[in-house]
Parts: C-alpha cells; sequence; structure tokens
C-alpha cells in the first residue's frame, strides 16, 4: 500500500523512514522485481535447472528480509530456510511464481479499499512500511495494526516464521491444526506443527 500525494505531506519521522526505505529499494533492491516482472519465463529456465541457483535466489532474499545481523542464519535456521527453498526446487515452480510479478505488473498494482476486516503487521524490514493513517484510507475496517521491532517478513519467494522472534506462542495456523485435532479427538504429534513451532516444542 502506497500513500498518496496528500499523504506525503507533513509525515511524521516514521512515515519519512519508510519512504526513504522504499526509496533505497527502487535504488538497490529492487532488481528481482523488475527481472521477475518482465521476463520470468527466461529467468525460469536457469533457476529451473539449477539447484545452486534456485537456492542463491531465494537466501539472498532471506538476507536482505529477516531482522539478521549479518547472516540470515541470524533469523532463521537451515531447515526452515531449505523448507521453503525445496517448495520451490522440487514441484519445479520457480517460472509459474515467478510469472506472479508479471501478471501482478500486467494488470496494474494501485492500492485498492478493502472493507472486510483487515489486521495488519509491520516488520522491521518490511520494503513499504505503511503508517496506521496510511493504512486506514484503503482499510476502513481495520481491526488490527501493530508494529513489530523483530520478526522475519513474509513476501513472495521469502520465509516467515511462525512468529515474531519475541514471542514464545504459536503461530495461528498451527494453533488452528491443533484446536482442530483436539476436538476431534486425534493426537496432536510434534510433525503437525511448521519448522519453527517443532524447534520450539522439541526437548533441549
Amino acid at each position: 500500500m502506497f500513500p498518496e500525494p496528500d499523504q506525503l505531506q507533513d509525515m511524521d519521522p516514521f512515515e519519512q523512514a519508510a519512504v526513504a526505505s522504499l526509496g533505497h529499494w527502487e535504488e538497490k533492491g529492487s532488481g528481482y522485481f523488475k527481472q521477475q516482472s518482465t521476463r520470468p519465463q527466461t529467468l525460469g529456465y536457469g533457476l529451473a535447472d539449477s539447484p545452486v541457483g534456485q537456492a542463491a535466489w531465494i537466501y539472498e532474499k532471506m538476507w536482505a528480509w529477516s531482522d539478521n545481523q549479518g547472516n540470515p542464519e541470524d533469523a532463521l535456521t537451515l531447515d526452515e530456510m531449505l523448507d521453503n527453498i525445496m517448495l520451490y526446487w522440487l514441484p519445479g515452480t520457480a517460472t509459474s511464481s515467478a510469472r506472479l510479478y508479471w501478471e501482478s505488473c500486467a494488470i496494474g498494482t494501485a492500492s485498492v479499499r478493502l472493507e472486510i476486516p483487515v489486521g495488519v503487521s509491520v516488520y522491521p524490514r518490511e520494503t513499504l512500511r505503511p503508517s496506521r493513517r496510511w493504512v486506514d484510507r484503503w482499510m476502513p475496517n481495520l481491526i488490527h495494526y501493530n508494529i513489530l521491532d523483530r520478526g522475519v517478513i513474509s513476501r513472495p519467494g521469502s520465509s516467515r516464521r511462525c512468529t515474531s522472534r519475541k514471542s514464545a506462542t504459536a503461530s495461528p495456523r498451527c494453533a488452528e491444526r491443533g484446536r482442530a485435532r483436539r476436538g476431534s479427538g486425534q493426537a496432536i504429534r510434534l510433525k503437525d506443527g511448521c519448522a519453527a513451532c517443532r524447534r520450539r516444542a522439541s526437548p533441549r
């Protein structure tokens, strides 16, 4: 979600930093976006043919988009990163995932007003970190807005931990799965959770 021209006036420090971050992304970090939005098929041949190429393509984004101290491993485990990479490598979906950018740009990327209930969490390494003022214009039924000081963002081609790093609760996905199993009388197995939840639940 992008601010409207009138919202660029009288910006607070958070908004100023968000606009500066977007400018830095456009200049230094948008190569993947431009490649996938203009020549996804060409890129796909290389990624689908090389496991090293596919791994590097995703790994670099984990470095760029996680709150690490210089290495992605500061924020994510190798298992978590490999889980994500293999979702592209095993089914050979590098090209189709790249086409998402091409198809999205073909129909435009303007902000769309959402009337449904919406929750927004803003992570520290987001490409664009919208302020509450920017969000309110396009999401009048906003029921949750939160700025996190740590955590891993989720973008196409990236991985997200179940929760922000300061939280110790299970992800909604894993929690919902657990409730469903408890309600049906099924045993809840450790392997039913995601990688981060399994690691938290494992004996030390």
